[in-house]
């Protein structure tokens, strides 16, 4: 889908492609992709890079063309995982400025609402790129937001039963985060090599610049706080498994040894030999009790000492 945007006061929809409006792409159908080959002398090798869902952060130029591609996050409601993050293109060039993504994302739709409600007035295509990258930011601390509601929910869980879905599914918050780690890490680097080029220095005002940084500070931290709960999470009911395996190892073994008692002491009374018990009538009720009372002194004795 391809929308375009004039900026008064914040964005709002235009029908067609005006100079110095910005054009939104989501999910590129071939004739949108051949719109911006052709129509808009777009590089091709800019879309393919875009399409390359494991697209690093990065800036790059090409005739005249100024590529930055970030990773912004998305949902993902699948059974591998819940959250990733994919590759968002800004290309620019004089009165050009394009932005694609391949999917489909909550980010941008809010990042219009947004403007419109602020009321804010971007002045060039490089303050686009960096607001962009401030709402990034602000997405990545929203959905950490609901991944630390989803794992205080695992830990109820966890504490009541330790089963193999509540596992599965803390394990599901874990790859998010090392997403969400690896594409901030990246976004935090292209950050730096942008504040650090001369044009986007004098199109960006400090306010601004400072705003993003202390946003991907932020978002880069609690990504991080909530990976180690996670892992620390981890560790601990790996732990509360092998403890409850091996209490039941105790158990099953000191049952084993009580029922062992009585197979001995019939198997010794039992054999063909001379035991002083072989013409007492009452032999087999001797036996019997005899077995039962070391079973149930050896049970008391295993229960006195936790093992049962």
């Amino acid at each position: 889908m391809i929308t375009f945007y004039i900026n008064d006061k914040g964005y709002e929809v235009t029908d067609k492609w005006e100079s110095n409006c910005w054009t939104s792409v989501e999910n590129p159908t071939p004739e949108e992709r051949n719109f911006l080959v052709s129509g808009l002398d777009v590089p091709e090798s800019f879309l393919s890079d875009i399409e390359d869902s494991d697209e690093r952060p990065r800036r790059d130029e090409d005739d005249g063309w100024q590529l930055i591609v970030l990773r912004v996050p998305i949902r993902r409601n699948e059974s591998r995982i819940d959250f990733t993050t994919v590759p968002l293109g800004i290309i620019i060039r004089d009165d050009v400025c394009v932005t694609i993504c391949n999917y489909k994302t909550d980010m941008l739709d809010d990042f219009v609402v947004y403007s419109i409600r602020k009321k804010i007035s971007v002045s060039n295509p490089y303050e686009l790129a960096m607001r962009l990258m401030l709402s990034a930011s602000v997405w990545f601390l929203k959905y950490l937001k609901n991944i630390n509601v989803q794992m205080m929910g695992f830990e109820a869980e966890l504490q009541r039963n330790v089963q193999n879905d509540e596992i599965f599914k803390l394990q599901r918050i874990e790859n998010s985060l090392v997403y969400f780690v690896t594409s901030l890490k990246g976004n935090d680097v292209l950050f730096y090599r942008l504040v650090h080029s001369k044009i986007f220095r004098e199109a960006c005002d400090e306010e601004l610049t400072e705003d993003v940084e202390i946003e991907l500070k932020q978002a880069e931290e609690t990504t991080s706080i909530y990976r180690n709960i996670v892992n620390n999470m981890s560790n601990s009911y790996s732990s509360v498994i092998s403890n409850n395996i091996n209490a039941t190892m105790k158990t099953l073994t000191s049952i084993n040894i009580i029922f062992m008692l009585p197979t001995f002491i019939a198997s010794l009374y039992g054999m063909n030999v001379t035991n002083y018990l072989e013409n007492n009538p009452l032999a087999f009720f001797i036996v019997l009790g005899m077995s039962i009372v070391l079973s149930l002194m050896l049970s008391l004795y295993f229960r006195r000492k936790d093992l049962l």
